[in-house]
Parts: C-alpha cells; structure tokens; sequence
C-alpha cells in the first residue's frame, strides 16, 4: 500500500474510527496522541497543532527554566506538526490501528529548528546535494524486566528482577526461555514495517540485542525510533519492562546502540566506500568519511551521549571506546571499519549508546563524516590494532557530559554543521540535564560517607 489515496482509505475505513500520531522530543522521546479518524483527512491537508512544550520540558516532564526557544514566557503556544504519509504503518499489537510520524514546521512552513527528524532530513539534503546516498542502521542492546511500571516505583528503581537470571551471551538455551516474548518481538517488528535482520541473547541477565536492516537515512532513523517505543510497547503485553538506558549497574555491561553507515551513489547501486584496488579495500570517501569523524565527533559528543548515564557505560573495559581512534574490525576502537565486500563496506560508530535519540545520532555521524569527504581530509591517523584503550595518540573522549557539553557549546564547528538555533537549544537541555543531577544526592554519597564523615 503506497498512494495516497489508499493510506486515507484505510483509515476512512479502519473500525476503530482513530488513528495514532507520534513525534520525537529531543531526548527521543515519541510524544502523541489519538485522532479521530474523520479529522485525520483535515490534518493531511492542513497541519496539526501541538503544544511546544514538547520541547520545552525534559525526559521527566519537567520544564527548563532558561530555554528561548519556548517557557512560560511564551505562554507554551502550539507548534505545527505536519503529517509524514511515507511513514504509514499499522500497529499490529493495536489492532492494525494505522500510524504516522510527523515533522515540526514554523509559521512559513519551513523545517523548525529544533526538530530533530528536521535537522537528519537537513543533514541528508546536504549529503545529497554532494551526489551520494547514505544508507545507515542502527543495532540496539536492552535490559528486559519482569516488572511492571507501578512495581519498579514500589521498589524504588532496586532489586529488579530480570527476565532471566545470568549472563548468556548469544545463549540458544536461554532464547527458549519466555521464548513467546522473543519470538513476538521478531513477528511483530517486522509486521510494523522495522525489518529485523538477527536477534539474541547478549550477555548479561535478560539482555537482548536486534539488528536492524539498513535503509535510506531518514528511513533508518524513523525504524530506529519506532524500534524503542515498540519493544517497549510488546513488553508490557507480556508484563515485561524493558529499558534502554546505557548503563543499569556498575557490575554489568552497558547496551550500545552502534550506528552502521554507507554512502552510495545517487541510484544506490555502487558503494563508494569499497575499492577493490585499495590494500584495505577502502575508497578515500571511506578514508574521508572517517578522518570526517575521528576529527568533528569529539565536539559533537552529547548528539550520540546525550544523559549523564550514557557516561557511566564509556569506560575501559566495558565494550565501549574512550579513546578517539578507529581500526579494521577492532571492537576496542571509537570506529570500526569494515571494508570487507562491494556490498557490506561499512562503517560502525561504536560510541553511540543505546538511550540516544535516533535522529540526533545519525545527524552527527553523517555531519561529521561528510566534514571530511567535503573537505576531503586525509586519514592520516594509523588505524589502531590491539586495545584501543591504550592508545591516546588522537586524544580521549570527554569523560561526562558537563564537558562534552561545553565542548559543543563552545564549538564553531558544531553551529556550522548542524545551525547554531539547533545547538544554542541543544546544550541548554543538556546543560539542565548536568544541573538536576548535581542537585541530587546519591546513594553512592549516601554509602561512603553518611557514617564514616
């Protein structure tokens, strides 16, 4: 189903009379509602009014105290969402309820400039307007609970108890076990138009990890986010709480959320990354696009490490670069390349957690790759081979995300990549994001000093 007419003859159609619209805060969010279906005609032709507090309260519905872009000093008018038709699905979990995601607009019908689907769609154009096609996917890693949302705030966020006991990395034995979750995450995935290439068992107690199938950039974006809130969504039809946060204890691994990317030529047929003739199979777009990286993703940091949590996983040891490097399938290493055939060449960006926001993420590792395949920089840093968290010959990451923010606050670079209005907002709610957290005393503090000071 594709055209136009038939998308509003389903929902004409569809007996519940509704349709479900999503859009995406800047914490990657999806905000939305229920229409009904006989206004949802209207609102195609038209825009759909929604208040822009969306993007002036954080992950907890709090409101930011010093955004320009909206507060209490604007009285929190309603912003203009315009409908996405290319982004129709059916909510198979939801009766094939139909589904659609949407973009802020401004008074003139321009992009806003605070949207993050708006900022990735930029970004693409930009890469476009150069002559290639990005491709991109995103892989996930996530905790699985059997809690519910009121038994986690009975128990006060502690003594969860996981899907299932142990480790079990890639474990078959364990994907038997609650195997009619795992398997209605792959059927029903799929059937909501977010192909699964490979799902498993990761290691640690009731972790999982999918594969997304790469797509066109904005398409991989829109599967990426929709990917979160359904597994969330399955979840709780199994009494299941599932969690993307980067890091849940100290003692565990951390979840990524690796973006893989390509550039293609403009009828996606040849990838420009592969070159047969080179000694590592890597085309200098390839060499550019990571030498793009390696130079612009330390100021752009908080895009794909966007909460003081995503720090806690980007530490040695943990399966998470801290050093700015890359390497020839080195999983140790900020970058992986992986030059090895005409189709498969890719790049995978392996600081990315897994609690970023999908467009945000994508926004910074095409931006920055495309620095350097515009600019056509030289890959002069020798690909690192062993631990990657030994070698600090480019410099380390910064270590939280008070630094990394003022890094990009602070950043020419940032404001010509991605527009200073996107990053003068951007920082102020990671900047708030720093200041609730200070203000909190934890139970770390509480455990080292309450009795001994």
């Amino acid at each position: 189903m594709s055209t136009s007419k038939e998308i509003l003859d389903y929902v004409k159609n569809h007996p519940s009379g509704k349709v479900k619209l999503a859009v995406a805060d800047i914490d990657g969010i999806l905000r939305g509602k229920y229409v009904a279906a006989e206004k949802f005609a209207s609102l195609v032709e038209g825009r759909l009014g929604f208040c822009d507090v969306t993007f002036g309260w954080d992950a907890g519905d709090v409101a930011y105290e010093n955004g320009k872009y909206t507060g209490w000093h604007t009285g929190y008018p309603d912003a203009q969402v315009k409908i996405d038709l290319t982004t129709f699905r059916k909510i198979p979990w939801e009766n094939e309820v139909p589904f659609f995601l949407g973009d802020f607009i401004n008074d003139q019908d321009q992009p806003n400039a605070v949207c993050p689907r708006q900022l990735l769609k930029k970004v693409i154009t930009e890469c476009e307007n150069e002559g290639f096609s990005p491709l991109f996917a995103q892989e996930f890693e996530w905790f699985n609970f059997s809690e519910t949302p009121e038994s986690i705030h009975e128990k006060g966020f502690a003594n969860l108890k996981p899907l299932s006991p142990g480790m079990f990395g890639y474990s078959i034995l364990r994907s038997t076990y609650r195997n009619e979750f795992m398997s209605d995450l792959f059927d029903l995935l799929n059937k909501f138009d977010i192909p699964i290439e490979g799902l498993h068992t990761e290691t640690g107690p009731g972790v999982y990890e999918a594969a997304i199938k790469y797509a066109p950039a904005l398409q991989a974006a829109d599967q990426a986010i929709l990917f979160k809130t359904a597994v969330k969504e399955i979840a709780y039809k199994h009494g299941i709480l599932a969690t993307f946060m980067a890091k849940i204890s100290e003692n565990l691994p951390g979840c990524s959320g690796h973006v893989h990317q390509s550039l293609w030529d403009a009828d996606k047929k040849t990838n420009l990354f592969y070159d047969e003739k080179d000694a590592a199979q890597m085309s200098d777009t390839m060499k550019s696009y990571i030498a793009g990286q390696l130079h612009c993703l330390p100021y752009l940091l908080p895009m794909i490490a966007p909460t003081i949590n995503s720090y806690k996983r980007l530490v040695e040891g943990a399966w998470a670069p801290t050093t700015v490097t890359w390497g020839i399938d080195n999983r140790t290493t900020a970058l992986r390349a992986l030059p090895g055939s005409k189709k498969a060449s890719r790049l995978e960006t392996r600081i990315v957690g897994s609690d970023t926001n999908p467009y945000l993420a994508l926004s910074a590792c095409l931006a920055a790759g495309m620095f350097g395949v515009k600019n056509k920089l030289k890959l002069n840093q020798a690909a690192t081979k062993g631990n990657g968290y030994t070698d600090l010959s480019n410099g380390v990451l910064s270590r939280n995300l008070f630094e990394a923010t003022q890094k990009m606050k602070n950043s020419d670079l940032a404001a010509t990549l991605l527009g200073k209005d996107f990053v003068d907002h951007f920082t102020m709610t990671r900047e708030w994001e720093c200041k609730q957290y200070a203000k909190v005393v934890t139970d770390w503090e509480l455990k080292r000093y309450l009795e001994i000071i």
